[in-house]
């Protein structure tokens, strides 16, 4: 990839953080990991991302309140919630706030590529 993709992750499960960016990496994608609400908005703040990908349930900051955050401070990016089954109702909020679409935990990595190439294909389109 000449201008790789660049990825936001954000879930408080540190394993699942590392798995996920490591197979990321491999694909080929830059992505930076953190692991709470506060963290990924001082990284929009730094820096442009191309995706976030955001977990819901999370101590601290939420991902209903970081989505909230980043539309109000202007660092919306586009979105890709991860949530567990229970909480399918609140990847529904978060879509209706402007999330790109959710994906229930645990998802296969093949599944987020997919939905990673759904974003900045219709993106390129659109821009």
């Amino acid at each position: 990839m000449d201008n790789p993709i660049r990825i936001l992750l954000v879930d408080d499960e540190t394993i699942f953080t590392k798995n996920i960016s490591k197979l990321l990496k491999n694909r080929g994608y830059q992505v930076v990991a953190v692991n709470d609400g506060y963290s990924a908005i001082r990284e929009l703040e730094k820096n442009p991302f191309d995706i976030m990908i955001l977990d819901l349930k999370m101590p601290g900051m939420d991902g209903i309140t970081t989505l909230a955050q980043t539309i109000k401070r202007c660092l919306f990016t586009e979105t890709l919630i991860l949530t567990g089954h229970g909480s399918i109702d609140s990847a529904l909020e978060a879509m209706k706030m402007g999330a790109y679409d959710y994906l229930t935990k645990p998802c296969e990595i093949e599944e987020l590529v997919l939905k990673i190439e759904a974003v900045t294909t219709e993106n390129k389109r659109a821009g």
